[in-house]
């Protein structure tokens, strides 16, 4: 092995990588993106989770002991309701995780000693579920003794859990809906972000110029075929889902394939607009893993939405994996509709406009 040769070789690949603008961004981005997600945008331990509050007994104690459960910061109450009904109906819509109902007959049942406060909990969400959990083991000032207030000892908390939807916290009931989207984005966005750069490196360019065809045309036709392999994808997943793991779909089957074919054609818009950004394919490779990992780890897949700071959940608002994950999740697991869940199918129809747009401006018939 000559010294010299090898050295030249050395110095040929590092000025390679340092023309590559793409492959040095990721050389830094990946690094530091990944220990911001794991170090400060990803946490386990869940605090202000959105929660409704329905106090049927509305005494004085009942209102403390509420106010003790929302002090342990567990909780964050965003809907006073009146009843029980109406907090399931919210938990269904997905509008939050959590519901505190406090019965009529509270005062009777802390002189009885018994449950005085029932905490509803979406349990297809097991992050959820251990949250509710930590309620019920918070103590409270039992104040049902007849003694000063100085001598009030603390007791268990009579808090009890009723889980929904997945009571006996099977995680493959959470996960195998979050699947399909997960495979729908590494798969839909990698396949079309390819393709018009697979058109140069072999050649076609020059037979796309030379057809009558527009340039909204062609990206639809490379768009259209790929939404019947999702399609696929989606019905391969539900199958096995169903036969292996018994996740149910409680909800229309019509709705999961439309809120899939949501996610589906997002992924293929921003593929599109991938593939006229990269150079090469192994450059749309590598920007369509710098778009999968925060959609994976910030979409609520992996890790629990709610334990996120503020402004990574407003940053995760813009992946499209993060709204299917609520429609897919809520029809499947909670029986809902994708009519109650409209703020999310306007924000998957906006994002596949916004790329498509972006995709067909800057994509030119030309071979430079």
């Amino acid at each position: 092995m000559n010294g010299r040769r090898l050295w030249a070789v050395m110095l040929k690949e590092l000025r390679q990588m340092r023309r590559d603008r793409i492959t040095l961004a990721m050389i830094v981005a990946i690094p530091v993106m990944q220990l911001l997600l794991f170090g400060y945008a990803i946490n386990t331990n869940l605090r202000d989770l959105p929660a409704g509050i329905a106090d049927q007994a509305g005494t004085a104690a009942s209102r403390a002991l509420v106010m003790d459960i929302v002090a342990t910061t567990v909780v964050r109450p965003v809907a006073f309701v009146d009843s029980p009904q109406q907090l399931m109906e919210a938990i269904r819509r997905g509008e939050y995780g959590i519901g505190i109902v406090v019965p009529a007959d509270f005062e009777r049942r802390r002189a009885e000693g018994r449950e005085q406060v029932q905490v509803l909990v979406d349990a297809s969400d097991n992050a959820m579920q251990s949250a509710a959990v930590q309620l019920a083991q918070v103590p409270v000032e039992d104040a049902s003794r007849e003694a000063s207030p100085a001598t009030r000892a603390l007791a268990a908390s009579p808090v009890g859990v009723v889980a929904f939807f997945n009571p006996e916290r099977r995680s493959a009931v959470n996960i195998v809906p979050g699947l399909v989207g997960v495979i729908l984005t590494m798969t839909m966005v990698l396949f079309t972000g390819v393709s018009i750069v697979r058109e140069r490196e072999r050649g076609n360019m020059e037979l796309l110029i030379a057809t009558p065809v527009g340039s909204a045309e062609l990206m639809a036709g490379k768009v259209l075929p790929y939404i019947a392999i999702g399609l696929v994808q989606t019905g391969l997943v539900l199958l096995l889902g169903a036969w292996l793991f018994q996740v149910p779909i409680r909800g229309s089957l019509v709705h999961v394939y439309l809120a899939a074919t949501l996610l589906i054609v997002a992924n293929l818009a921003l593929g599109l607009l991938i593939s006229t950004l990269a150079r090469s394919q192994f450059q749309a490779m590598q920007v369509t893993f710098f778009v999968f990992l925060p959609s994976i780890l910030l979409s609520g897949f992996m890790f629990p939405f709610a334990g996120m700071p503020v402004a990574v959940q407003w940053f995760a608002e813009l992946l499209p994996l993060t709204h299917f994950l609520r429609l897919v999740r809520a029809v499947m697991l909670r029986g809902a509709s994708l009519w109650e869940l409209w703020p999310d199918v306007l924000a998957l129809l906006a994002f596949t406009t916004v790329m498509m747009a972006a995709a067909i401006l800057r994509f030119r018939k030309r071979l430079d």
